[in-house]
């Protein structure tokens, strides 16, 4: 029985895709909000279909209506003539007309079985306004975000660049949802090759629905299977401005408030935009922190399971005495002992992540503070492993990028777990193997862990520190841009002041 529905189910978004326009009507007409009706003109009458949830009331009863009530018709051709509108298209392509109703156009016929008819644009979009960014939020700089809408966004994209070379390629993906995805990129600065490997991945996606641009992220980067992402998504206009300016590649998805840009480096996951509104000095200091606090984040805990289980000898006589009476009362080995607290940690972050945003604050902190105590209280866990477990949850929030934050979260088992068979050699044991993926780890086929490997001297000004614009008149060598200068760097450092 589910076979035969599957089955036709199948034949029918196939009869409708490939039929005639009568065919797509009958399958219009049971749905609620497709209306279909014949509209009396001044010399006889017309008809006219749309789909009321997806077309503009206003635009339909002002700019529509009227004029078909007040002027005399002979056949479709004169109805688009006189009808002082933009967008309006005459055809007898089925697939173009289904296309075109289902994103909010009136179909007109001058009589009602005519397979040509007028197609007029009166799509209504309902999105929400421009607001300030929640995932890349920074204390100076631009507020502006990305919304859900296509269009807008790359109205936020175009006004910060005001140039012609902004080349814009729209395709269509999602067999069901057709959803328009933009991939954007400056003509003369973008390598050739980038462009086109972009281009090519998304068109040969196969896939019924895309609904965000998480979406694209899996299915075009180069090994779907590692933690660690490929390209890098923003919610900031002003940070995909200028990442197109360095070379890169922009997709924005229609549906999602987060646009993606590729190829990329690990240590991009690292940069916060807010580190380019600030001087030079700050900015390389906050970026070492960042990656101190996830070195941290990372090997604290394997650390403390490997000296406890097999380096003992390496504590210090006088911190040797507090760690024996703070787990004198523990009753599980220190690899189980982390665990729990890791599992509580990371139920505490989804518990504040999935609730309403009031209420996620108050369990991240209350319940941090109550079941820690508690913990300690009842001698599951010892008060140190406590205090590292938090020190770490608080240094893997420093990370700029969210999709980071997630694989350091993830990666941290594995280490544990290396930790508590061999110890330290575990632990090399899994480093390595982690540095060999991030070797053989490409994005769009560009090194990942570029400048480190292969090593490029001159893409260091903007990695671990961020060195002076003075110092940055290239653009990234790994991306191969066509327009390798960015600004003349002879220039900048001359002052040229009036003299009075």
């Amino acid at each position: 029985m589910l076979k035969w529905l599957n089955q036709t189910k199948k034949k029918s978004i196939k009869h409708n895709t490939e039929g005639n326009l009568e065919d797509l009507i009958k399958a219009l007409k049971p749905s609620k909000d497709f209306n279909r009706f014949e509209f009396e003109t001044k010399n006889g009458s017309c008809w006219v279909s749309y789909l009321k949830t997806m077309v503009s009331p206003d635009f339909i009863h002002r700019d529509v209506f009227p004029y078909l009530t007040r002027h005399s018709f002979t056949n479709i051709d004169d109805i688009k003539n006189l009808l002082p509108i933009e967008q309006k298209l005459i055809t007898e392509n089925v697939t173009e007309i289904q296309k075109k109703i289902m994103s909010g156009s009136i179909m007109i016929q001058f009589n009602e079985y005519d397979t040509k008819c007028l197609l007029i644009s009166a799509v209504t979009v309902e999105t929400r306004q421009v607001a300030m960014p929640e995932v890349e939020f920074t204390v100076v700089g631009p507020k502006e975000a990305f919304v859900e809408s296509l269009d807008t966004n790359i109205n936020l994209i175009r006004k910060r660049l005001l140039l012609p070379q902004l080349q814009l390629k729209e395709i269509e993906v999602g067999k069901l949802s057709k959803t328009r995805i933009a991939i954007l990129y400056i003509d003369g600065i973008a390598n050739q090759e980038n462009i086109n490997t972009v281009i090519q991945r998304i068109s040969d996606i196969e896939y019924d629905h895309i609904i965000d641009s998480s979406y694209i992220t899996q299915m075009i980067s180069d090994n779907k299977n590692s933690p660690f992402p490929q390209l890098l998504d923003t919610e900031r206009p002003d940070r995909l401005s200028a990442v197109l300016t360095e070379g890169k590649i922009a997709i924005i998805v229609d549906g999602s408030p987060h646009a993606l840009y590729a190829p990329i480096t690990i240590v991009e996951f690292f940069s916060a935009f807010e580190d380019y509104f600030q001087i030079w000095h700050m900015s390389s200091f906050f970026r070492l922190l960042r990656l101190f606090a996830v070195t941290f984040s990372v090997f604290s805990t394997p650390f403390y399971v490997a000296i406890l289980t097999h380096h003992y000898e390496m504590i210090p006589m006088d911190l040797l005495a507090t760690l024996i009476s703070t787990r004198a009362d523990v009753p599980f080995p220190p690899v189980m002992e982390v665990l729990i607290m890791e599992v509580v940690i990371e139920l505490l972050r989804e518990a504040g992540a999935r609730l309403p945003t009031k209420v996620g604050q108050t369990i991240g902190i209350v319940g941090g503070i109550v079941i820690g105590t508690a913990s300690v209280d009842a001698g599951l866990t010892s008060s140190i492993l406590l205090i590292i477990i938090a020190l770490a949850a608080l240094a893997s929030f420093t990370t700029p990028v969210y999709q980071m934050s997630n694989t350091i979260r993830l990666i941290r088992f594995p280490f544990i777990l290396f930790a508590q068979l061999w110890g330290l050699t575990g632990i090399a044991i899994f480093f390595a193997f982690m540095v060999g993926h991030l070797l053989n780890l490409t994005s769009l086929g560009r090194p990942f862990i570029e400048p480190i490997f292969p090593p490029r001297l001159t893409d260091l000004k903007d990695a671990f520190f961020r060195l002076p614009f003075n110092r940055q008149a290239k653009r990234p060598i790994y991306q191969r841009p066509e327009d390798p200068n960015r600004a003349n760097a002879k220039r900048i450092n001359e002052k040229h002041d009036n003299e009075k």
